[in-house]
């Protein structure tokens, strides 16, 4: 295990157009941290900073406190499991997941108990002695994970590994990482553009956007206090509701609809009068439920089995609400719904920044 530090990282490919933005970051021993963001946000290029893969334009990378900005990649004590699996097809699996240990000279009876241990953990030793083309992309994906395991190195880093299987596959294999990650208690740097994975398998979220570190922090303050506009709306399923709203006399006006605020926002609100009102679908409930009540018109639902998605027209805005899977009120009912006021958020029109 090791922690990995960012100082003030950089990336320019022509020295003028920058694609990584003097980003920040502190990964401590054991934890497992995120990248996430949509596509062409710097999250791949960044981990292959860090591997070593591609050049740092100016900042430092620390691994356990040792900058290894000129390190070559292979003496940094990293594993790297990329996205297309990077398997030698003409070789067993029992070969692949050794290939790198032998390069190091090390002993065969170490190299055979190292990766025996990690094709049990992955429960593939029944098949070591198959070939790559032989296996589902979940049974290659566990030996390109198995690879890296056998190294034992300070810092595993994964590269959107799970993007070329289907969604239940993905499912499965997420559930399998995270148990790795506790089995191992090992440091793990994870790329994805897939919020969901960001969100059930992190200690710590890094959201990316153009290059810049929006938020850096636990997936529950992701989730609940999102720093900016783009945080809000990348997290959640469906996203948080955000619309634009007037601050007048202390209520946040969607038209005619007035939504009374908490005194700490309208602190934070200032003189300005126009801001992005943003609450999530869960804190909206039905008349019966506490919270700021609010006359409301059922516009769409969405029955999805356990729940149901409700669309709702609150003045001006259109508020997605998580309703129970009962919920039969046909397009144009009139119902009262709730707002619970400690989960309402405003952010800046012009910045986007959380007030």
């Amino acid at each position: 295990m090791a922690s990995v530090e960012l100082r003030q990282v950089t990336k320019s490919y022509d020295g003028k157009a920058t694609v990584i933005h003097g980003i920040d970051l502190q990964i401590s021993h054991g934890e497992m941290a995120v990248f996430v963001g949509p596509s062409g946000c710097g999250k791949s290029t960044l981990l292959r900073m860090i591997a070593g893969l591609e050049d740092i334009s100016s900042g430092d990378v620390l691994i356990d406190g040792q900058r290894v900005n000129d390190v070559h990649p292979r003496n940094r004590d990293i594993a790297m499991v990329f996205q297309d699996y990077a398997l030698y097809p003409h070789k067993s699996l029992y070969d692949n997941m050794a290939f790198g240990l032998r390069l190091r000279k090390t002993p065969e009876a170490e190299i055979r108990s190292r990766v025996m241990d990690a094709a049990r953990l992955l429960r593939i030793d029944h098949m070591l002695e198959r070939r790559p083309a032989s296996l589902s992309g979940g049974q290659r994906q566990r030996v390109a994970i198995g690879r890296a395991i056998v190294r034992q190195p300070k810092v595993f880093l994964f590269d959107e590994p799970l993007s070329n299987l289907d969604a239940q596959l993905r499912a499965e294999m997420r559930t399998e990482i995270k148990k790795l990650h506790q089995r191992l208690g090992a440091t793990i740097i994870y790329v994805t553009h897939d919020q969901v994975e960001a969100m059930t398998l992190a200690d710590r979220i890094a959201v990316l956007r153009a290059g810049h570190k929006v938020q850096y922090a636990t997936p529950q303050q992701i989730y609940n206090t999102p720093a900016a506009v783009f945080v809000a709306a990348f997290t959640g399923s469906p996203p948080m509701n955000l619309v634009p709203c007037r601050i007048e006399g202390g209520q946040a006006l969607l038209g005619d609809a007035a939504v009374p605020l908490p005194p700490a926002l309208v602190h934070r609100a200032g003189a300005a009068t126009t801001h992005t009102f943003g609450i999530r679908p869960e804190a909206i409930g039905l008349g019966e439920l506490p919270g700021i009540a609010l006359p409301a018109r059922v516009v769409i639902t969405e029955p999805l089995g356990a729940e149901t998605l409700v669309t709702f027209q609150v003045g001006d805005a259109e508020l997605v609400a998580r309703c129970n899977a009962q919920f039969q009120h046909p397009p144009g009912t009139a119902l009262t719904v709730r707002l619970a006021p400690e989960a309402i958020h405003l952010f800046d029109r012009a910045s986007g920044q959380a007030l």
